[in-house]
Order: structure tokens, then C-alpha cells, then sequence
């Protein structure tokens, strides 16, 4: 049995989930990039790929994780897991998601290569789904990190494969969605895919900014702990330098030393000035 799952932490969860169900024990591949967004025209062409790859790395720039462009292959993780589904024809595909658009995102690009191996690819999507937290109380998760273990032994009863007509429908919605382009890809329910344009977030970065200076490591941590739709913060330092050049932000400080050098003010602050609030980051 093969587990895909979409996000970093959630590899490390299903191994819990296995020492609770041996019957779910098997291999975890991350599908590690953010389909929900940047571009994606002809994403399964190669230079397509290689579009996409540039935009990542603009916006992985002056980041903690510029290291991150070589290590993310996600073309070479399907290479393998195909060639793998081809020489062991018993191995199963569980792919897992929540009702978030990067999870969804990454599910149409991950089944829309692999059709030929239809009756065995199965999908859990985990959507309008109560489960209980850590203090009993019932609440409707967005990301699967934010169920806990136990609960996903409840949760394997709603594997199923993923049908012949969605293996028509769903690539073909998904080509729709490469084919639009956007810039952010949003959940409208189901499955259901809307493209928006790239300062979707934007409102969300603006809520929090002053005309006093504030550190961006400061301004992304409020940001993400905040927004109600997440994305990462990559695309928020993103945003924030390309707000900036449209002069909606001034930011000051030396972006090549990285992002902890930076402070972001509202246009007319004092974004040069120091930070009024007191930095604890390492």
C-alpha cells in the first residue's frame, strides 16, 4: 500500500497512524509542491514544468528554503511511483486529502497520470467530515494535521477507488484549471476550483500592516496565524515584495541577508525605522 499525502508534517502523522492500524502500514510519498498556486499552463509539458519552476524560484528567493527548488521533484516522485505500480501489479495508491485547495489541487495533478491504473488508485477525501479534537469537542478539519491519529482509524473506511467517470471528469477540470492559469487556485466546495488573481491574499498581508515598521518574520507569522484560507509563506514574502514595487507596502533592509533584515510598512511609514515590537526569533 502506497499513502500520498500533500504537506510536510503529514508524512510524520501517518506513520502514528500506522503503529495504531499495522493493516495501514505501507509507504508515504509527499507530493511537495503548492499546486493551489503560481502558474500552471501546460504544467505536464516540459516547458511548462520549467515555467513553473522559475516562478518557484522567484519566490523562493531571499527565503529560508532556497535550498528547497532541487529537492522538490515531484516529476520524478510520479516517474517512480509509476514504474513501481507497473512492476508490483497488486501495490494500491491510497491518496489522502482535506477540504483545502492545495490538497485538491495536488490531487488533480497527482490522478491525472494515472489512469491506466484505474482499479487501483483510491482516493479519502475528508471533506464536511466532524471529528473530535483533543478536547472532545467536534469540529470540521481543513488540513489532516489537524486530526488526530485515532480518528483516522475511522477515516480509512471512507477509502474508495476513484471511479472511471472521474478519471474522465477530473483531468479534464483540471486542464481547464491550467488552461485559466491564475494565479491562486481556491476551494469553492467539493472539488470545485476557481481561479483568482494574485493579490487574492493580498487583504489578508494588508490587515496587519501599520505605518510603524514591522520585522516580516513578525508580519508572516501574524498573517498565516490569522487568515482563514491559508496559503504558505513563501507566497506571502512574495506578495509583499511585489506589493512593495507597486508601492502599496514600503519594505527597508537588505532582502540578500534574508528575510529577518526586512521590516514592511504601510506607504508614508517609517519602514526604515526600527521595529517598535521586540524580536525573539533565533
Amino acid at each position: 500500500m502506497i499513502h500520498i499525502v500533500f504537506n510536510a508534517n503529514e508524512v510524520e502523522l501517518m506513520q502514528k497512524v500506522f503503529e495504531l492500524d499495522e493493516s495501514l502500514t505501507g509507504e508515504v510519498i509527499q507530493v511537495k509542491d503548492d499546486f493551489a498556486v503560481g502558474p500552471v499552463r501546460d504544467l505536464f509539458s516540459a516547458e511548462g514544468y520549467q515555467q513553473r519552476r522559475e516562478w518557484i524560484k522567484t519566490t523562493l528567493e531571499y527565503s529560508p528554503y532556497t535550498d528547497q527548488l532541487d529537492i522538490v521533484d515531484d516529476k520524478l516522485t510520479m516517474h517512480n511511483l509509476i514504474k513501481k505500480l507497473d512492476e508490483e501489479p497488486e501495490e494500491q495508491v491510497w491518496i489522502w486529502m482535506a477540504q483545502n485547495a492545495h490538497d485538491v489541487s495536488g490531487y488533480y495533478w497527482v490522478m491525472s497520470q494515472l489512469k491506466e491504473y484505474q482499479s487501483r488508485i483510491h482516493v479519502l477525501y475528508l471533506n464536511n467530515l466532524p471529528f473530535i479534537n483533543e478536547k472532545g469537542n467536534i469540529f470540521y478539519p481543513s488540513w489532516l494535521s489537524e486530526i488526530q491519529p485515532r480518528e483516522f482509524l475511522k477515516a480509512k473506511k471512507l477509502a474508495r477507488p476513484i471511479t472511471l467517470s472521474e478519471f474522465e471528469v477530473d483531468p479534464d477540470e483540471w486542464k481547464k484549471t491550467m488552461n485559466e492559469n491564475a494565479m491562486v487556485r481556491f476551494l469553492e466546495g467539493g472539488k470545485k476550483i476557481v481561479g483568482k488573481d494574485a493579490d487574492f491574499y493580498d487583504k489578508d498581508i494588508l490587515a496587519h500592516v501599520t505605518g510603524a515598521p514591522q520585522k516580516l518574520t513578525r508580519l508572516l507569522t501574524t498573517t498565516l496565524g490569522k487568515m482563514k484560507i491559508k496559503t504558505g509563506d513563501a507566497f506571502l514574502a512574495w506578495r509583499i515584495r511585489e506589493m512593495a514595487a507597486e508601492g502599496k507596502l514600503e519594505t527597508a533592509g537588505d532582502w540578500e541577508k534574508g528575510w529577518k533584515e526586512i521590516t514592511v510598512a504601510l506607504p508614508g511609514g517609517t519602514a526604515g525605522a526600527a521595529p517598535a515590537e521586540t524580536e525573539t526569533e533565533a
